[in-house]
Parts: structure tokens; sequence; C-alpha cells
């Protein structure tokens, strides 16, 4: 149906008939793509997690509640050779994914984690966050371009990474000091990927400001200041923005779109004034 045969009351469905896979889709940032892309249409969604399978398990409830048809995937994105294999299981079960959205990230900010040493977080950012996103682009990219091989022409695949907008620019503190050099080494790493790929693989990077998430609930009075100050839309952002911006990314809308770095952190604020806490 034509969007001018469209009934008023009828959902826009950007992403209709298309398959994606969403790494780190048990909770958090990747979970809510997983059900916006089900939203948006997507016929098939392939839901990866590291370790929670209840939570996985919720989220594919959920997507399929929404009309699509989702596939649990379990991975270590810490190991090379499981980024691999779980590449290799999503064609096996999809054939060609169209999107595949590598939300998968390490959490060092809560639970046990929270309590390691400095080494220790920014040897397992590296792992999960940076290698785990060049190994899963890059035979993403190759399967893609072996799968497009045996049949030209179709739409390009879109790959999509999580950075940080603040990556690029540096934080003060521990947690600048392990996010920045690894979050700026991701959204490098898809530029250049970009031009490794292009045409068949559109690689693009969505760059998260202040997110809601389960850190950002625990936060003290002068974090959550500070998340509401560094916006020019003065408040936190929400796993819902990032969603949103995946979709487009993802859609037909942005098939000219590539090697690009999208910030979605409400405008970052130059009027903000740093008070230590």
């Amino acid at each position: 149906m034509s969007t001018s045969q469209r009934h008023p009351t009828e959902p826009i469905r950007p992403l209709a008939d298309l398959s994606a896979v969403v790494t780190g889709a048990s909770g958090g940032i990747g979970r809510q793509i997983a059900l916006a892309f089900a939203t948006a249409g997507a016929k098939r969604i392939g839901v990866h997690f590291a370790k929670n399978h209840a939570a996985a398990q919720k989220t594919a409830d959920e997507v399929a509640a929404l009309g699509a048809d989702p596939i649990l995937l379990q991975a270590d994105c810490g190991s090379p050779l499981a980024c691999r294999e779980l590449v290799d299981d999503a064609f096996q079960w999809f054939g060609r994914p169209d999107v595949w959205v590598h939300a998968a990230g390490a959490d060092v900010l809560t639970g046990e984690a929270q309590n390691w040493d400095f080494d220790q977080k920014l040897a397992h950012l590296i792992d999960v966050d940076l290698i785990g996103s060049i190994v899963v682009g890059r035979h993403y990219g190759r399967r893609i371009r072996e799968s497009d091989s045996h049949s030209p022409g179709g739409r390009p695949a879109s790959l999509i990474m999580i950075g940080w907008d603040q990556a690029t620019e540096g934080m003060e503190g521990d947690g600048g000091q392990m996010f920045a050099p690894v979050k700026a080494g991701v959204e490098a790493f898809a530029k250049s990927l970009a031009q490794e790929y292009a045409p068949q693989v559109r690689v693009n990077t969505i760059a998260p400001g202040w997110i809601m998430t389960s850190w950002g609930e625990s936060v003290n009075e002068y974090w959550d200041g500070r998340a509401k100050g560094q916006a020019l839309m003065r408040r936190w952002g929400t796993a819902n923005d990032v969603a949103a911006a995946a979709v487009f990314l993802a859609s037909p809308a942005s098939e000219f779109i590539t090697g690009q770095t999208l910030n979605v952190n409400g405008g970052f604020s130059r009027r903000w004034e740093r008070n230590e806490p």
C-alpha cells in the first residue's frame, strides 16, 4: 500500500518485511531497539543475549506480541570466536539479515563489575565493546558481500554500532578515561568499515549521551543535574530516543547515509557549568 493509500490510523512501518539482529537485546537500549524494530514492521528479529536467558525470553515474547518472529541467539561478545559464530548462526537462521544493530556492551558501572579496579574494567570494555564490535562488524560485512555476490542488486544492508557522544571530546574521571578511547575506537572502526563495504553495507554509529539506564536510576543529585544540564533539551535521554534513531538508520529513508555518527544526546549544552560534587 502506498503512503497516499494508507489509512490515517494505520501505523507507519518503515522496516516492513526486513529481518534484523539486535545484540545486547536482553535489556536496556538493545531491548528497546528490538521492540522498536518490531513496532516498525520488521518480520524477523534476532534477540541476542550473553547470559540472561530469562530477560532475553521476555524481550522475545514482547517482540512476538508486536507481530514479529523472534529468534534467541546466545553468545559472549568478549570472545572473538563466539562473535564469529554468532554472525554465522544469524545467517543460518535468516539467510541474509538486512539489519544488524550491535548494541552489546560491557556493564562496568553496576553489579559486580563496579567493584573492579580500573585495569579490569578497561580490559573488559576493550574485549566486549571494541574487539567484539570489530569482529562482528568485519564478519557481518564479509557474509553480506558473499550473499550479495549470488544475488546482486538488492537493498543495501545496514550495520549500526553504538558509540558515545563524548568519545572524541573526552570527559574527566575514570569513566571518561575508559569509555572515551574504547567508544572512539568503535566510531573510527565503523567509518573505516563503511569505506570497505559500500555500497553493499551501510555502516553508521549512534552515539548516545546521558541515557537513563540502570546506572542512571541510581545516581546522586550531582550526576542527575549534570545529565540534565549538559543536554539542551534539559532532560535525560531514554532508550526510546536511541531506538528511534536506530529505526531511522535501518530504514530506506537513510539509504544515502553511511560512515556517519549520529549523536543522540539532546544537543550538548555549552552553557552548562561544571560544579564538582
